[in-house]
């Protein structure tokens, strides 16, 4: 079982110096802590709300309940009752709906992250802190390495996670369990002991009954490096996405194969992957073999015009269009007055109160003819021709309405529906955070 003998408690100067050097904060901090009741998210949870009161801000704690075993309702009442003697908000979110034979305590991680993000967004908190510890860090660099990860993932959590709207934060990743075991009982709170943590049946679980030889100290200081390295290769690939690509908020990209090929190989590979996987919205980035097939291409080695990702390659002008691959496409939807959507996993539309139910899909070519039907002639400077079929666009009943990115309506003052390229992947983040 990986343990430590450390055991003096983290108190509130320590905590603060910890929670500081990774981000900034508002004037008057509001935090959602991530609190099961185990020693770990508790003793976060009181050293967040000391460390937010001090600066005229506040916490709420937020317990997933999972449903997945008959005692988890009373123990988040028993840690409901300790939050409330310590006048700490607390928010109880559940997870509905039926859960899958196989996979569960994956599907409940992604549940769990799933209630306590879109909370954050709907409250617009943007801080998310989470109390993984030095041996949950171990823990992870071990799993991975015996599933074969590659190097990022060998570096194991990182310590700021950037999502749409809010971001995580683990302010506790090097510090050991029982230091946190100790803050509990310096400051007399008992705590929830959950017994799938002992439960064979998961990886974890496992691991904890089984590792009694693992040095602790050199599985840290590995991971100390492959984080390191990893924060070079990623601020490496955001320069090279910064003087290679340029994304239009139409959606589209415009790349210079020049630039990323005069990359190393390895790099190059790594931007091409990550501009694809912004782009596409997909939910893993595409494959080795594919990127370097696509970097053979933009070398010269065949035509440019390849498919990857659901975008196309398009030569043009000396550079490469990257353009959503109509087949590849989200199928249009209806919009009604006061709906905001995100469609396509890349555009956020929304339609005021005072406007009419419309359709929002891509123009393709029936919708670009339409457009010249409409407006013979028409042409948008800034845009070229060649990615009007790639374009949303808005009908009603009749005909087409609008087409935003263009600054196109069928009706001379309308108000054209709003919509803002907002992917679900982020071509550049923060960088990986080491604490």
């Amino acid at each position: 079982m990986l343990s430590t003998v450390a055991s003096r408690p983290l108190g509130p100067a320590e905590f603060a110096a910890r929670v500081e050097r990774l981000a900034f904060f508002e004037i008057e901090p509001f935090v959602a802590v991530a609190v099961s009741g185990g020693p770990d998210s508790l003793a976060l949870g009181i050293l967040a709300d000391q460390w937010a009161r001090q600066r005229g801000g506040h916490v709420c704690a937020l317990s997933v309940d999972h449903r997945l075993r008959p005692e988890s309702e009373a123990e988040i009442r028993k840690l409901a009752q300790w939050l409330a003697a310590r006048s700490i908000r607390h928010e109880i979110l559940a997870w509905h709906g039926p859960k899958p034979a196989t996979g569960l305590q994956e599907a409940a991680r992604s549940a769990r992250y799933q209630l306590l993000t879109e909370w954050c967004r709907a409250q617009g908190c943007l801080h998310l802190m989470t109390g993984h510890h030095r041996e949950d860090q171990v823990e992870t660099y071990l799993l991975r390495q015996s599933a074969g990860s590659g190097l990022d993932g060998l570096a194991g959590m990182p310590a700021v996670r950037e999502l749409a709207g809010c971001r995580i934060l683990r302010p506790l990743l090097d510090v050991p369990k029982a230091r946190l075991v100790a803050t509990l009982a310096a400051a007399s709170q008992e705590f929830i002991t959950d017994p799938s943590n002992r439960d064979p049946t998961f990886a974890r679980a496992r691991l904890r009954q089984g590792t009694t030889d693992v040095d602790l100290d050199a599985a840290l200081g590995e991971l100390h490096k492959l984080g390191h390295d990893r924060i070079a290769r990623e601020d490496g690939c955001h320069a090279l996405l910064a003087h290679a690509a340029a994304l239009h908020p139409a959606g589209f990209a415009v790349l210079d194969p020049e630039v990323l090929l005069s990359a190393p190989p390895e790099l190059a590979q790594r931007a091409l992957s990550k501009l694809v996987f912004a782009l596409g919205g997909g939910l893993y980035p595409p494959r080795r073999r594919s990127i370097a097939r696509l970097l053979l291409m933009l070398a010269g080695a065949t035509p440019v015009g390849g498919v990857l990702g659901g975008y196309r390659f398009v030569a043009w002008r000396e550079r490469v269009l990257v353009l959503r691959e109509l087949a590849a496409a989200a199928p249009a939807v209806r919009l009604a007055p006061n709906d905001v959507i995100l469609w396509d996993q890349r555009f956020e539309a929304s339609l005021a109160s005072a406007g009419r139910p419309l359709a929002l899909g891509y123009l393709g070519r029936d919708g670009v003819a339409e457009l010249h039907r409409q407006s013979p002639g028409f042409k948008h400077r800034g845009l070229p021709p060649l990615i009007y079929t790639v374009l949303p666009g808005f009908w009603d009943e009749t005909s087409l309405v609008a087409v935003p990115f263009l600054g196109y309506s069928r009706e001379e003052g309308m108000a054209i529906p709003q919509l803002a390229f907002r992917p679900v992947n982020c071509l550049t983040h923060a960088s990986f955070a080491v604490v």
